[in-house]
């Protein structure tokens, strides 16, 4: 089960500093999107999991 949410919580991370790159966001502005995108992916990848394990078995 914590494997889809530590898989999301990278993604997060790697997605909110490429996008507030993109945006032309300073280290803070890059620090805090990737803490936002990350914490946001890890809860979709935690309820996925229980989702799966709950309807699929396991």
């Amino acid at each position: 089960m914590t494997g889809m949410t530590l898989i999301g919580f990278l993604l997060g991370l790697g997605l909110g500093w490429w996008r507030a790159g993109r945006l032309g966001g300073k280290l803070a502005d890059k620090l805090q999107y990737a803490a936002g995108f990350g914490i946001g992916l890890g809860l979709l990848g935690l309820f996925l999991s229980m989702l799966i394990g709950r309807f699929v078995g396991g």
